[in-house]
Order: structure tokens, then C-alpha cells, then sequence
């Protein structure tokens, strides 16, 4: 088993091959990639990304034209928006977390946030889309909801999702021990 840093170096030369970005190999399905990793690094793996993978991105030649989208973020923006921010917070002191989260999961629902995400890009102009911020966004939003829906939006751009946790191929485990529902349609960029 490579080492969290091993794997960390193999993620740019993953990201910047054709196969990868021209969804080559992978019997007919979109290029949904999770790149997995300890939660206990996630201090690290955003670092890396924002530091490390973006800017190589845009020195690639030619340049990968990519957008990086922090899924707690769009859910924070749309709460704004709607103006039930405060709500929720108000709702969570008076009424506790759990009805809280019912009513935020009824606004945040996943083919909600994922149709807005795709609103938010330009797919025909992008080599790859990077999720991120899928930790803190939970338990607002499920992973494996998040992905099914946007499966038939994409088109055939690239997905890459940093994913604080285990992803085997077929199930996630969120922070290696929340188990969440087998999704088999993505692919692990790195073992």
C-alpha cells in the first residue's frame, strides 16, 4: 500500500493524462474520479489542492481549463440566498440538530445542489470539475446522492472528488466509519 504522500504525487500526472481527460478506458461510463484519503490529513489535502495541484493545472500545456467547487460552500451560498441561514441556526438552538438537519435536508436535497453546480459552470468549456468540502458538508449532503445526481448533467467532463475517508470502488466510508450506500460509477485515481 503506498504511503498518503506516494499517493499525493501520483494525483498530477493522473489528472493531466488524456486518458483521464478524454474518459478513455472506462467502458462507456463518465469519468467520475475519488481520490481517497485519511481525514485526519485533511488539513494537508487541501492544502495540496489549492496550493500544489490548481496552480499546476493552469501551467499544464496546454493549460487544463478546470473549476474546483467546495459542495459545503454551494450548500452555505444557496442557504444565503434563500435567506435560511439564520433560520437554521435559530431553528438548531431552539429545536436541536436533528430537526435542524430535517429541514435543511428538505432545501439542500442533492439533485437541488447538483443541478445548481452545473448552473454555476461553463462544462463545455472545462477539462475537469474538482469537488471538495464533501466532509464538512455532512451530514447536509450525501455523497453517493450527490454523484447519482449529477451523473447525467456532467456530459462528458471529468469529476474528481476529494473524498475525506474510503472508497473501495463500491461503498464510501465518510471519515473511515460512516458507511453511506454502495456507489460502484467511480473510479479511485490512485490506489
Amino acid at each position: 500500500m503506498s504511503t498518503f504522500e506516494e499517493r499525493l504525487n501520483q494525483i498530477l500526472p493522473r489528472l493531466t493524462s488524456n486518458e483521464l481527460l478524454n474518459n478513455q478506458g472506462l467502458s462507456n461510463e463518465i469519468g467520475f474520479w475519488v481520490f481517497d484519503y485519511p481525514p485526519e490529513r485533511e488539513l494537508e489535502m487541501r492544502a495540496f489542492t489549492t496550493e500544489v495541484i490548481e496552480p499546476a493545472l493552469a501551467r499544464n500545456h496546454p493549460p487544463i481549463r478546470f473549476a474546483t467547487v467546495n459542495v459545503f460552500d454551494l450548500a452555505i451560498r444557496l442557504l444565503e440566498e434563500r435567506g435560511l441561514l439564520d433560520k437554521a441556526f435559530e431553528m438548531q438552538k431552539t429545536q436541536g440538530n436533528d430537526k435542524a438537519l430535517e429541514s435543511l435536508r428538505r432545501v439542500l436535497k442533492e439533485d437541488k445542489l447538483a443541478a445548481r453546480l452545473v448552473s454555476q459552470l461553463d462544462l463545455d468549456n472545462l477539462d475537469l470539475v474538482m469537488l471538495t468540502g464533501v466532509g464538512a458538508a455532512y451530514p447536509i449532503l450525501r455523497t453517493h446522492t450527490l454523484l447519482s445526481a449529477l451523473h447525467p448533467l456532467m456530459k462528458d467532463t471529468p469529476l474528481l472528488m476529494m473524498y475525506p475517508g474510503k472508497y473501495d470502488g463500491y461503498s464510501f466510508r465518510l471519515f473511515n466509519t460512516l458507511s453511506e450506500d454502495h456507489y460502484y460509477r467511480a473510479f479511485r485515481l490512485v490506489s
